[in-house]
């Protein structure tokens, strides 16, 4: 600010005008570096003189020209530079400047030059016509480095997408950039720039595909490179095609289609990459679809047709003949074809449907028709892909009855690969609008249950029952009125010969019956995807489960499990979520109370593993309902829990009050429904009011910390935890948290339950460390001293993974717990130090260090990765714990670090293979133990030298488990012991 650049050009008159270059090259230097940092600072007159300046400076000795392409780069960037400057300098360097002799960075120069002033002078270079792209093109013209290259390509490319005059250059321009095709580059080890081969060849990609003038030239070359022997030669000429398919038409392609047809379909027909077979698929497609554009006029030839009759006549035989060995291959041909337009479709699909039914009905063998039938369906799903067209325009239409036919008769042979491929055809026709007749649909859901029910396989059973739920939105009355109740009758006959066999002819009868049930149940949920099926599915359910209740609990467990599919197919349906959620859940709720209240009733509902599978039917039934819905909801249900209130249940009259929350043994049974509240609360959006919450609250705090049962008082404590984590903050939560801390610490001192104390210190720190509460560290420094507890010690331990691990029924995203980002990450920096030296001070270690490797099983691979190297002397004392739980977890933290981190991994080879060893005599141990020995040889950095005197050592503790009765342990063996055999060995 305190010169002008007059006044530097005048103080640098004696370097500028001095007679030793190299004096006169350091004057314009300084001035070009000045310049660099600030050319925004200069008027327009000082901008004119300057690049009359420069552009003599051109003409003077070569010392001169990079200092001299510095300065005009910085003239380039000024916004004052006056018309025709740009021209001008452009004119100069092209004149002046060999540019392939100099120096990488000086060329650079150039195409930054260059590049600023297509940025900000487009119109005045297009007026320089041909002359501009003609000087680009000697500069460019044998250019090798690869930074340049980058440049180069994208000018190049502006070039041509710009519509700067490439006049009658365009073969120069071609040959100049297509010298480099295709990329042979690897960057160098180390490479600072970062360039690589890929980045190169999508450069150089853009440019060839960026204009159909260069369509002459380089489709020849592309067939060339397709011929050669090179896969990566053939790969890029593939995928550069399929870009140039983009911009072409007929008349670019009608000269070459002969050629690109005979060099794709020898590829497809011959290869042996899947990689280049993909790529000729997708080329095929490209150029398909190009014909498919192009606007032909009426004396035309049509390009389109020609080609795909050259198509046809080389594949068509394949698909006929008795050994059928190009079958895949031709059809891939011709479904990438048709795959193109609805015009390629039709084209290829009169002549080829007609003849793969043919084909079907002419062989016996499955294995044939499977071939011939997967074929069929290709082509199905591309008449999916192309929806619903008139009947005169589709082949497949007229062939419906013989489609149908073939479909209907896989579902029947003994094959079940062969059913399998029916079914998916059988879901592809069911999408065809319009294809199915109603007589077609009621036969579809026969094949469908009987598959379902009745078919042995499972695979068939499953797919059937898939099939079923894609289909029912499409027919959803066909569904709801045939296969529902043929479910409905099978299910109840089933319990009942299932009861009545079970009598009379023993348990395997009753086994299979109930095996039938099971799969019922499952195929009632499977084709409840739309609100007026689920309206017919659910009371059939619900009537089940009234049904079994006084059965086993495994039958229970299985409606609950059908319940919770359904849920999960209703969430995205505002209507079918409401009615389900109003249907299902006072009705579990009601059987469940009357089995808590009734003494004459089954108390199979009040079993932990039911009351487990009921806890995610409710969840899913809540955690998608409006506020408004949520709202209304919560009015009725936490009035029952409190208040006894069930006049909104069905069949409402139960022997004595509900009242869950009161002292007394005989109510022991209803305090276990608790779980269910836990379910229901605990699922409700964020912005939903919890009617009497603060006392709800307190009930909870009050029943998990004295009552006896365990489970009771687990779905207490987590209820608890999953309201507090919601609670909005301010001084009633910390009015409820400081209560909850009043009735822990007494309770984990003495008395009968500290157990459940600890169990709701881990909940409740659970529910603040995830929504950050300053209290969260408080609690997890009690959990940390009770480490040393005899009594609380391992449970405390294992709650560490309970903190870091995701919840399946509360505390999670998917029931709008507030969860927030990286509370893994910081539980960790906040932690581990502390573990680390509670560790050092302790007498009895093992309850840290498996408190440690919980902690860091938990956390993100990256961050493990980068965490772990400093606690690894303590991992690897972690190995000599007696627990084998610690050792476990262990090995699990160590496995990552040994790929991902091996030059640290190196350095402790001695002490790893010593103590993998010692523990290999171990059972348990053995299948985690030999992943760790073979996992040791993946570490690139380390040498043969520092493993061959393990060796021996190794491959005889290796021994033993390969006589071990567990197939997965002799596998594991076979390949541990097999890569130490050759360490040592050439090329190892």
């Amino acid at each position: 600010g305190s010169w002008t650049i007059l006044q530097l050009v005048e103080a640098l008159g004696f370097c500028l005008e001095n007679t030793d270059p190299r004096t006169r090259g350091r004057g314009i230097q300084l001035l070009s570096q000045v310049l660099l940092e600030c050319h925004s600072l200069l008027q327009e007159k000082e901008v004119l003189h300057l690049v009359l300046f420069y552009e003599n400076r051109l003409q003077d000795h070569h010392l001169l020209i990079p200092s001299v392409l510095q300065g005009l780069r910085a003239l380039s960037l000024c916004e004052v530079l006056a018309p025709g400057l740009a021209v001008s300098v452009l004119k100069a360097i092209f004149q002046e400047v060999h540019v392939q002799s100099l120096l990488q960075q000086d060329r650079y120069t150039v195409y930054s030059i260059i590049t600023n002033f297509m940025a900000t002078r487009e119109e005045e270079l297009k007026g320089l016509g041909a002359d501009f792209t003609f000087g680009f093109i000697q500069v460019m013209d044998g250019e090798k480095d690869p930074r340049n290259l980058m440049v180069a390509f994208q000018i190049v490319h502006d070039l041509i997408v710009k519509n700067y005059a490439l006049g009658p250059f365009v073969e120069e321009l071609f040959e100049v950039t297509s010298c480099y095709f295709p990329i042979d580059f690897t960057p160098p080890p180390n490479d600072p720039h970062g360039i690589q081969r890929e980045d190169l060849i999508l450069s150089l990609r853009a440019v060839l595909a960026s204009t159909p003038q260069f369509a002459e030239f380089l489709l020849p070359l592309l067939i060339e490179k397709m011929d050669s022997d090179l896969q990566s030669a053939k790969l890029d000429s593939l995928q550069t095609l399929t870009a140039c398919c983009a911009i072409y038409g007929q008349k670019e392609l009608q000269e070459f289609l002969p050629s690109l047809w005979s060099s794709l379909r020898r590829e497809v027909f011959q290869t042996a990459s899947e990689k280049v077979e993909a790529e000729c698929l997708s080329a095929l497609h490209a150029l398909s679809a190009c014909l498919s554009r192009s606007v032909l006029s009426s004396d035309a030839e049509d390009r389109l047709d020609s080609f795909l009759s050259s198509i046809l006549q080389d594949c068509r035989h394949h698909l006929c003949e008795p050994d059928m060995k190009l079958v895949w291959p031709s059809a891939k041909l011709l479904q990438a074809a048709a795959s193109a337009s609805l015009r390629s479709y039709h084209r290829l699909t009169h002549s080829i449907l007609p003849l793969l039914l043919e084909q079907y009905n002419k062989h016996s063998q499955s294995s044939q028709r499977r071939t011939i039938l997967e074929m069929l369906l290709g082509f199905l799903e591309l008449q999916q892909k192309w929806g619903h067209v008139e009947e005169d325009e589709s082949a497949l239409l007229s062939l419906q009855e013989t489609v149908c036919s073939v479909v209907f008769s896989a579902l029947t042979d003994p094959s079940v690969q062969l059913q399998l491929v029916g079914i998916r055809a059988l879901t592809v026709l069911g999408s065809l609008q319009g294809f199915l007749s109603p007589s077609d649909l009621e036969l579809v859901v026969d094949h469908l249950v009987r598959l379902a029910l009745h078919e042995e396989d499972s695979q068939s059973s499953e797919a059937a029952m898939e099939a079923a739920g894609s289909l029912a939105p499409v027919y959803p009355k066909v569904f709801s009125g045939r296969m529902v109740p043929r479910l409905g009758e099978e299910l109840q006959s089933g319990r009942t010969d299932s009861l009545a066999k079970g009598l009379i002819s023993g348990i395997g009868v009753k086994q299979r019956d109930c095996h039938m049930c099971c799969r019922c149940l499952q195929a009632l949920a499977a084709v409840s995807t739309h609100t007026s099926i689920v309206r017919e599915t659910v009371p059939v359910l619900l009537q089940h489960l009234r049904n079994v209740q006084k059965g086993n609990t495994a039958e229970v467990v299985s409606v609950c499990q059908s319940l919770h599919r359904v849920a999960l197919q209703c969430q995205q349906d505002a209507e079918g979520c409401w009615y389900y959620h109003q249907t299902v859940v006072p009705c579990l709720l009601a059987m469940a109370v009357q089995a808590s209240s009734h003494p004459l009733v089954s108390k199979v509902l009040l079993e932990e593993e039911v009351l487990t599978a009921m806890v995610p039917v409710i969840s899913a039934a809540t955690t998608h309902l409006s506020p408004e819905l949520a709202a209304q909801s919560v009015s009725h249900v936490v009035p029952l829990f409190l208040d006894g209130e069930v006049s909104f249940l069905p069949q409402n009259s139960f022997p004595c009050s509900f009242q869950p929350f009161e002292d007394g043994e005989c109510l022991e049974p209803q305090r276990r429904l608790v779980a269910l509240l836990m379910a229901f609360v605990c699922s409700l959006p964020h912005n939903v009011v919890i009617p009497q919450q603060e006392r709800l609250l307190r009930e909870l705090l009050a029943l998990s910390c004295s009552c006896s049962c365990p489970f009771t008082a687990t779905t207490a404590s987590k209820c608890f935890a999953g309201l507090v984590n919601k609670h909005p903050a301010g001084q009633q939560l910390d009015e409820i948290l400081q209560l909850a801390v009043n009735r822990m610490e007494p309770g984990l001192t003495e008395g009968p339950h500290r157990t459940q104390a600890l169990i709701l210190l881990l909940w409740v720190t659970k529910a603040l460390v995830l929504r950050y509460h300053p209290l969260s560290s408080h609690l997890t420094d009690k959990l940390l001293g009770l480490l040393s507890d005899v009594e609380l010690g391992p449970i405390a331990a294992d709650g560490f993974s309970l903190l870091m691990a995701e919840s399946p029924d509360v505390l999670h995203k998917g029931c709008h717990a507030d969860v927030r980002i990286m509370f893994r990450q910081r539980f960790f920096t906040d932690n581990v130090p502390k573990l680390v030296e509670g560790f050092h001070g302790a007498d009895v270690k093992a309850n840290y260090l498996k408190s440690l490797s919980h902690v860091l099983n938990h956390l993100p691979k990256p961050v493990l990765v980068t965490e772990l190297p400093t606690l690894l002397s303590l991992l690897l004392e972690a190995l000599s714990c007696s627990d084998r739980v610690v050792q476990l977890s262990t090995l699990s933290c160590l496995q990552p670090l040994l790929l991902e981190a091996p030059q640290i991994m190196s350095l402790h080879i001695d002490t790893l293979v010593t103590k993998f060893l010692s523990l290999a005599s171990s059972p348990a141990m053995v299948c985690a133990l030999l992943s760790a020995p073979h996992t040791l040889l993946l570490c690139p950095t380390v040498v043969v030298l520092q493993l061959l005197p393990y060796k021996a050592r190794v491959i005889r503790a290796l021994a033993k488990p390969l006589d071990d009765k567990k197939r997965l342990v002799r596998k594991e063996a076979v390949a541990a012991r097999g890569e130490w055999f050759l360490v040592g060995s050439p090329g190892r």
